[in-house]
This record gives C-alpha cells, structure tokens and sequence, in this order.
C-alpha cells in the first residue's frame, strides 16, 4: 500500500462522495449560492484540512459553513466563526493575518492545522450520526499524520465528543466519562497523547449571545501557547 499524505488525504476528501444527503446539499447550495456572492464559483465539494504540516496544535471544527468553506473551498474561511478563528489566531502568534476570505488569499499557519470531525456542510450545520461516522476515518488519519501535535483544540462538544471518541476506540482512554465539555477546560493525558483542549464554537450564535466573547476564545490560545511552552522545557 502506497504511504499515507496529509496530500493524498485531502485529494481523498475533495472527491469524497460517501454520504447521498451532504452530497445533493453541498451541490444544490453551490448552484443557489446566496445573493451576496451570486459572482462566485463555488467550491460545492467537501472541504479539506489546511494548515502547516509540522503543526502542534490541531484545530477541530464541526463542518463547513453552507456559504463558507462550501463557497471558498477552505476550512472556517469566508463565514464569521472563521473571521474570528483567524482573527484570534493572528493575534496569538499562529497565523500570518487577521482575515481569510478565499484559498488564494496568502494566508499562512504558523505551526497549526485546522479540520473538521465533518467535511461536507450539513443542512442546518447539523450531520446524522451516520455522516460523522462516515468521516472519522478521515479526521483518524490526520492525527496520524500530523506527528509532532502537542496540543488538540475542540471548537463545541461535537468535536469534543468525537476526538475523545477515537482516543476511546483505540484503547487510549478506559471512558469519556470523565472528560467534561466545558469552555477552555484542559485535559492532560500521559505523553505522547496531545493536551485537549475545549472551547466553546465560534458561531454567530455563540458570539451575538455573549455566550463566547473574543477575550474567552483568547484565553484557549494562550493556554495551547502555555502548553507547547510546558512541552519545550
């Protein structure tokens, strides 16, 4: 068997065709598109990882935005969890600029990589069980790959439950149990098992209600910079 690429995973992602209901929304959002970006092409494919290939913290998401990463082709990109995802990353030291708005706009990670436990956007940002499960092989093989991670950021208790999942699977955890979701709680596990980290998602919904604010999402980057610091000592 040919050896395993984050390139050649992410050449498997694009032409990922696995789940019928994701599959006819993602294609039917591409050709409706919204009013706002009526003058673009959309991507209308899944969407996969991005990022430096030597990264040390994993950014885990739930699922492109119908009009974000299903539009610009690029995880967290073009939507507003995204504006605040890469704003904070600039601002933590991780990314070379504030703003992402399309593949092409020289956007660079500093030893970080972004995924999602879903690559297609799901009606409503909701997947069935069935959809999640259907793309764990995918999120199981960046982990692989991605060898130097130190740190696991969890963007919502979806993508929370789903890495905590594949530790369990493996054998790495006895239970979930003990693992509570809640915004910036840490896990440490024995090495070589990366520290987890929760944060509250970036959505709309989270940021216009105050349930997340810039300075709460912050503080989960401080605390991953705090962690890779622990780790070089």
């Amino acid at each position: 068997m040919a050896r395993d690429t984050l390139k050649k995973l992410c050449r498997e992602v694009i032409a990922c065709e696995r789940c019928p209901r994701l599959v006819n929304y993602r294609r039917e959002i591409a050709q409706t598109k919204r009013r706002a970006y009526r003058d673009w092409e959309y991507w209308g494919k899944p969407v996969p990882g991005f990022g430096d290939p030597r990264a040390r913290v994993l950014i885990i998401g739930l699922a492109p935005a119908a009009h974000g990463g299903n539009r610009t082709g690029r995880v967290f990109t073009g939507d507003s969890s995204g504006d605040l995802l890469f704003r904070t990353l600039y601002e933590t030291g991780f990314a070379s600029q504030p703003h992402s708005v399309s593949r092409n706009d020289g956007m660079k990670l500093k030893g970080v990589y972004i995924t999602a436990t879903v690559r297609c956007a799901p009606p409503g940002n909701k997947p069935l069980p069935t959809e999640s499960r259907h793309c764990r092989e995918y999120l199981e093989r960046e982990i692989a790959l991605l060898k130097n991670l130190k740190v696991v950021i969890a963007l919502g208790k979806i993508a929370f439950d789903t890495y905590l999942s594949l530790l369990q699977t493996k054998g790495l955890i006895a239970s979930r149990a003990e693992y509570k979701f809640a915004h910036a709680a840490t896990y440490r596990f024995p090495p070589p098992l990366p520290t987890l980290i929760a944060s509250y998602h970036p959505s709309r919904q989270n940021t216009q209600t105050g349930k997340l604010t810039r300075k709460m999402f912050a503080e989960v980057f401080r605390k991953a910079a705090k962690s890779l610091k622990r780790y070089s000592q």
